[in-house]
């Protein structure tokens, strides 16, 4: 299970260090794609064969799924950790999540997420403020 917050930069090379903990559980290689709300997604092989399949049960005669399907694998690309643990991120992944220093990379269960800092700031200044309200929503379990 991926869970946490860390802070790493971009370099002007665009990459980025991957902490070692998530490194282990995504393995070598992983792949990084286009996420929800401005981030990147991070996701192990494995894991990204799963959503593989889930994805090729959409059907291709709905407009929405196409277009899903085609905005999240043109994003797409396999990074390969090096010695430092650092990731080489796209361009066109760089460019969509605006990462230009300070990144937060966050731990979401199956995949990771990276975020520029300031949409990260918003984001969790939002849930956190709606926290409660949300939960109450969505879970119909007791903690």
């Amino acid at each position: 299970m991926l869970m946490g917050e860390y802070h790493h930069n971009i370099d002007a090379k665009g990459r980025l260090i991957v902490p070692a903990k998530f490194r282990e559980q995504l393995g070598d290689v992983a792949v990084f794609t286009r996420g929800m709300d401005g981030c990147i997604f991070g996701y192990s092989k494995d894991e990204w064969e799963k959503l593989e399949a889930k994805l090729s049960q959409l059907s291709l005669t709905k407009k929405a799924a196409r277009s899903f399907t085609r905005t999240l694998y043109s994003g797409a690309m396999e990074g390969e950790f090096d010695k430092q643990g650092r990731v080489n991120i796209s361009d066109t992944l760089i460019k969509f999540a605006e990462l230009e220093k300070e990144c937060i990379i966050i731990g979401v269960a199956s995949r990771i997420e990276i975020w520029s800092a300031e949409r990260w700031a918003q984001f969790d200044a939002d849930a956190e403020e709606n926290y409660d309200e949300i939960s109450e929503n969505l879970m119909d379990v007791d903690f």
